[in-house]
């Protein structure tokens, strides 16, 4: 590292370290999820100290709520975006605004993989109270954000809530649908009767 790096790395604000290590958070908290993601390696992966980091954040249960609540900005953000760019003169006849809402949700979820298994680790972190706490808090922000900005029903809200947990099981898995006709589900009956689950475990 020469001198010119060194000093452009001392010019860095606390705030873009912070912002720095939430994005570098976001992608190794994606992998390991809370608990199996050591803080050194999100370190490293910024190029500091680990020590810096607890100067940053006070432990990293506080590092991995700030990595959620980008998720939960980024997904409402999304949202946003996609409602006030809807116009029904230039979509087909009978898409309403939270069909488009929608439609850039599964985009959402087709480029950027990090933010989907955030959330799903973010729901499996939340035996920790403070975690779940947040959990809850973002979560019902987001529906509150979904009904002011599309106008719909509450009805409508809940389908669109329960259609978008769906596709985040959907595309963790990899698949394009989940519904029991579908073809990769025969074929996984199909293997379960030929194979008994024991024996798919000791494959």
């Amino acid at each position: 590292m020469d001198t010119s790096e060194i000093q452009t790395r001392r010019r860095v604000s606390a705030a873009e370290r912070r912002d720095e290590l939430v994005e570098a958070a976001i992608i190794e908290f994606t992998r390991g999820g809370l608990h199996g993601t050591p803080v050194d390696r999100i370190a490293r992966r910024v190029g500091i100290a680990q020590p810096y980091v607890f100067s940053l954040f006070p432990s990293k249960r506080e590092l991995f709520i700030a990595a959620l609540e980008r998720c939960f900005d980024h997904v409402a953000e999304t949202f946003s975006r996609a409602a006030e760019e809807f116009d029904p003169e230039q979509c087909e006849p009978g898409t309403d605004v939270l069909m488009a809402m929608g439609r850039a949700y599964v985009e959402l979820l087709r480029s950027n993989r990090e933010l989907l298994m955030l959330q799903l680790h973010g729901y499996a972190a939340c035996d920790d109270e403070l975690i779940r706490e947040h959990v809850r808090l973002r979560f019902a922000m987001l529906v509150s954000h979904v009904l002011m900005i599309s106008g719909a029903t509450p009805e409508r809200v809940n389908q669109f809530i329960g259609d978008g947990m769906w596709l985040n099981v959907q595309a963790a898995m990899d698949v394009g649908d989940l519904s029991a006709p579908c073809d990769w589900i025969h074929s996984g009956m199909a293997q379960a009767v030929a194979a008994p689950p024991t024996d798919l475990v000791d494959r």
